[in-house]
């Protein structure tokens, strides 16, 4: 495993390579870890067969986000996610999953991130809660700073798209590719509103000049609940590249154009007006360092025995 967060790890102004094959996986959890383990591979391998370079599941993909997560075992559940860094090892991809993960005392809502080589190199912490989350997870308390190869990202998750400053600051910072893992959980009328594309995701992408990912469940999800599904890739300009539907589940595949993600309105956003940027080249610095010491902790978790 490597040492998430350390310096050389975290992301760069801009990416050296000039498009990246992203995947997103549109799919609603099986009945137990065991099946959902199954599940993640089957889409990781029909994504890889489709040339992927990058898989991204959704939210709590590895237990479903209707689990009873008091019921959580800490032992299980670094076994599930080692089954995932192998897996992403033997098919050498990055996979982007969404999973429980422990601190040692608390539980978090996260996006644990492998690379091609199997190993963990970051984890994020869904930092602002629902309701329903509240009944089961603390908040993490850092944003999402990681490298896919010599692409740098970020992350967040779910209700997370409602918090511009969690994709803006990390695009300060380097960012250059956005990931977002979901799992929707509406009344009917309201998961039929998110249908088509809106929910606000293309321009998220167009403000900050990055490519976006998103990968949703889809349909209904038990107890009148729904999910609008609409799993998609969005260029760095707002462009639609591809877009699941609202009522199956599949993979949704995309070549990213990074000769467009320049993060350029962050950047000049770091320097004018003039009064404010003393202020965040503070925040850019705690952002770092919090980022590598909130990775850190969950490492250690999934390091144990």
């Amino acid at each position: 495993m490597s040492s998430p967060g350390r310096k050389s790890s975290l992301v760069t102004p801009e990416a050296s390579r000039a498009s990246l094959r992203v995947a997103v996986v549109q799919q609603n959890a099986a009945p137990s870890l065991a099946g959902n383990v199954e599940r993640i591979e089957a889409s990781a391998r029909r994504a890889c067969r489709a040339g992927a370079e990058v898989i991204l599941f959704p939210e709590c993909a590895t237990t479903g986000y209707t689990f009873e997560f008091g019921h959580l075992d800490s032992r299980e559940m670094r076994r599930v996610l080692r089954s995932v860094g192998e897996l992403a090892a033997g098919l050498g991809v990055h996979l982007l999953v969404g999973s429980p993960v422990s601190d040692g005392r608390r539980w978090f809502n996260g996006l644990v991130v492998f690379d091609r080589q199997g190993r963990l190199v970051h984890v994020y912490a869904k930092c602002q809660l629902t309701a329903y989350d509240r009944r089961w997870f603390a908040p993490g308390n850092a944003l999402a700073l990681f490298r896919l190869d010599d692409v740098p990202a970020t992350a967040l998750i779910c209700h997370e798209r409602r918090y511009p400053e969690l994709v803006r600051i990390p695009v300060m910072a380097g960012a250059r590719m956005i990931f977002h893992p979901n799992a929707g959980l509406d009344a009917l009328a309201v998961s039929r509103a998110k249908r088509g594309g809106r929910d606000g995701i293309a321009v998220r992408a167009f403000e900050n000049a990055v490519p976006y990912a998103f990968a949703n469940t889809v349909g209904p999800q038990g107890d009148g609940k729904w999910s609008a599904g609409d799993s998609k890739i969005v260029g760095a300009d707002g462009t639609l590249l591809r877009r699941a539907d609202h009522r199956r589940e599949g993979v949704v595949l995309a070549t990213v154009d990074l000769t467009r993600a320049t993060g350029t309105y962050a950047v000049q956003g770091r320097e004018h007006p003039r009064f404010l940027a003393p202020f965040w080249r503070g925040i850019l610095r705690a952002t770092t360092r919090q980022a590598v010491a909130s990775s850190r902790k969950f490492a250690d978790w999934f390091a144990g025995g």
